[in-house]
């Protein structure tokens, strides 16, 4: 599926409704999916954000297969309208047994792409989820040698610079409480900046946050002012040319979590027929 306006021009992939491109006056601003780094561009989280402990969720009393992030990057969506695409579970998915649709939207306005995702539960019981964005961004004019990359800066809810404080480091993918460190409200992007794996902000602390370039000048944002969660993450490769910028409503289960689904941190609930709307935006600047 393509979209496009004056300004801006998007590829998305119906194998799990991914934007694959993104792309202004013919300058590519998405992660090319180069598996030498990252096999992935912009995946849709759901029905988990970040690994459940020991790959596990507990529904029904039974404990389920869960691989970190969910399922439905890897599933196929049907095309259903101008920018939607759509998943259907059936209630017979071994990990997840509820009956449910995901519906995918993308709309493009000015130099801004909105990305919205409808969750719905089709089931006659309560359904329990998380739901979040994964999308990697080029790092402008990449250096290897360079010592600085980047930066990111954060902002809150209002739009104010704010220094996000850390209160988990993840050990093997999962949460581990640690003595709180401030991060700069204008974070440099170094080569070791992920050497402990993603940096996660909890409490909805972070609403936006922008990507800019050696010299500080902004390139691109994403915002979503619901996320419960932020995540910032690159693999730490030497010369890996990209970071990505994650806005989340659900976040990784803490290590030694062995709760129901509907105790995991930041977990969304929908009675039967109700649905829930996750929608984040990316907007270039240069």
């Amino acid at each position: 599926m393509k979209l496009k306006n004056d300004q801006i021009a998007i590829e998305v992939s119906s194998h799990g409704a991914e934007l694959l491109s993104l792309q202004k006056a013919g300058r590519e601003y998405l992660w090319n999916g180069d598996g030498a780094y990252w096999n992935r561009h912009a995946p849709i989280l759901f029905p988990a954000v970040g690994k459940p402990f020991e790959n596990t969720v507990r529904i029904d009393g039974k404990a389920r297969t869960m691989k970190q992030h969910g399922f439905a990057r890897d599933r196929e969506f049907e095309e259903v309208g101008c920018g939607r695409m759509r998943m259907v579970g059936e209630g017979q998915l071994e990990e997840y047994p509820y009956r449910f649709e995901l519906e995918v939207a993308y709309r493009i306005e000015a130099n801004t792409v909105e990305v919205g995702w409808t969750v719905r539960n089709m089931d006659k019981r309560d359904m329990h989820f998380q739901i979040g964005a994964h999308p990697g961004f080029m790092m402008p004019d990449y250096d290897a040698g360079d010592g600085v990359h980047g930066y990111v800066r954060y902002l809150d809810s209002k739009g104010r610079p704010v220094s996000p404080v850390m209160v988990s480091a993840l050990e093997d993918g999962n949460r581990v409480r640690r003595q709180p460190v401030a991060i700069p409200a204008s974070m440099p992007i170094e080569a070791d900046t992920f050497a402990h794996d993603a940096l996660i902000f909890e409490e909805g602390q972070v609403a936006q946050a922008v990507l800019c370039d050696k010299e500080g000048r902004p390139v691109l944002s994403v915002g979503c002012p619901q996320a419960e969660a932020f995540g910032v993450w690159a693999p730490h490769k030497e010369g890996c040319p990209f970071v990505c910028l994650e806005p989340w409503c659900g976040i990784c289960d803490e290590k030694g979590f062995a709760g129901d689904i509907a105790d995991r941190t930041y977990i969304h609930r929908l009675a039967p027929g109700e649905q829930y709307r996750f929608t984040y935006t990316i907007k270039l600047i240069q």
